[in-house]
């Protein structure tokens, strides 16, 4: 018999799905493109995101299953090649996401190796070394991972919270610096919103409470409490730390540490001794991100290959675990090797933009059977395919290697699994 979860589990479940390694990983992009709107480029995203939770919270509730959106898609497409190609890139983009998580840890680890000796080491060693690191803990206890994560959890959460309070706090010493959130600091709309979605990568997480609503206590009354405080709470934190980077340093300053800004965000205040330490909180976050996301995305392909939409192979178990588990993170490596993070975020973004879109729909067309309000979750599918768009143009002109490669993975995804299909 299953442990129930309570609802204090499933909203820290959908919070450190969301503070992983998104907000490290991003928050320089979002600033480089929204300057000082970067806050509201925060807010338009958490927007996104909870009408998206809205009818991820009706179907969690109709179809309580082990599996989330694999699930979803299932019960509108059943398993043909829209469904298979979809669930694929489902797969895919959680590649694309540890890609993202290990860029943003080797950047940070790099900086801190800079602190404390004068040679500089290749971030792509340390990129390669935290994904077969968090493999290897994998494969020797699922305990571990699970552990890891609960204790990551608070740390991040109490450092962050103590890292904008005390950027408030040096508002009243630095007030210079606050100019930059002033409207006339502000980018174009078309850029606010494009700077919301390339970071939206950094809300996607709360989509991993679907796994857990089978075991969550009270389901009728705690499932759209989980969603909803989740996200409403990380929309806050995001908003908050987005006040306190913009309001802290001089948006040169901001791009020359585009990788790492949360970090140097903490320098005016406490110097060093905050650089230190929030990279340091960086490097927790990112890990515990990446282990989370190998563990999930190796049982996403599993559950894909069981139903028939992916080779058997994946089905097959290697020292314990689905094979789709060293799969994933081979393919994470070479991604992150071989692409800037630039690239890779926008790629996570609209890969996942695109999954929620088909989501909001499922659950428009379901809103009968899910007794819920149609409007909201047409408004949500129209919001996120609309945002999957916008950052598609946007980008292409600054970006087109990112276009390109997302594109590319939506194509792919689905003219493999149309020829996997006409093969079996």
């Amino acid at each position: 018999m299953n442990d129930k979860i309570s609802l204090k589990d499933a909203i820290s479940i959908g919070i450190g799905g969301m503070v992983g390694g998104g907000i490290f990983a991003v928050l320089g992009l979002a600033v480089s493109l929204a300057k000082g709107g970067t806050p509201i480029a925060f807010l338009l995203a958490g927007i996104i995101a909870l009408l998206t939770a809205y009818s991820y919270a009706k179907l969690s509730k109709k179809y309580p299953e082990n599996g989330g959106t694999v699930k979803f898609i299932h019960q509108q497409y059943g398993n043909g090649v829209f469904a298979g190609g979809i669930n694929n890139l489902l797969w895919v983009s959680y590649i694309v996401m540890l890609a993202l998580y290990a860029s943003a840890f080797g950047s940070y680890c790099a900086q801190l190796f800079s602190i404390t000796s004068e040679k500089s080491i290749d971030v792509r060693i340390f990129q390669t070394l935290i994904i077969v690191g968090a493999l290897i803990i994998n494969y020797l206890s699922v305990t571990l991972v699970s552990r890891i994560e609960s204790i990551a959890v608070i740390i991040k959460l109490l450092i962050l919270i103590a890292f904008i309070a005390l950027g408030f706090y040096g508002f009243t010493k630095y007030p210079d610096n606050l100019e930059q959130l002033s409207p006339t600091n502000w980018e174009s709309p078309l850029l606010l919103l494009s700077g919301g979605m390339v970071i939206f990568v950094a809300y996607e997480g709360f989509e991993l409470i679907a796994n857990s609503i089978s075991d969550l206590k009270d389901k009728e009354k705690n499932t759209e409490k989980a969603y909803f405080g989740a996200v409403g709470f990380v929309v806050i934190l995001y908003i908050l730390i987005a006040i306190v980077t913009v309001g802290s340093l001089p948006f040169n300053q901001i791009a020359n540490a585009e990788d790492y800004v949360l970090a140097k965000a903490a320098e005016p205040i406490l110097g060093k001794i905050g650089f230190t330490i929030i990279t340091i909180t960086a490097l927790i976050s990112t890990f515990s991100a990446i282990n989370a996301t190998i563990l999930g995305s190796g049982r996403v392909n599993y559950d894909i290959a069981k139903d028939n939409e992916l080779p058997q192979c994946f089905c097959h178990i290697l020292w314990g675990k689905p094979i789709g588990l060293l799969i994933t993170a081979v393919l994470s490596i070479a991604l992150v090797n071989l692409f800037d993070l630039k690239s890779i975020s926008t790629a996570g973004s609209v890969g996942f933009l695109l999954i929620f879109s088909i989501v909001n729909f499922i659950a428009y067309k379901k809103h009968k059977e899910l007794q819920s309000k149609k409007w909201i979750h047409f408004l949500a599918f129209i919001f996120c395919f609309f945002a999957f768009l916008v950052l598609i143009i946007q980008q292409y002109t600054n970006n087109k290697t990112g276009v390109i490669i997302s594109l590319s993975i939506i194509i792919i995804c689905f003219i493999l699994e149309w020829l996997y299909k006409k093969v079996n």
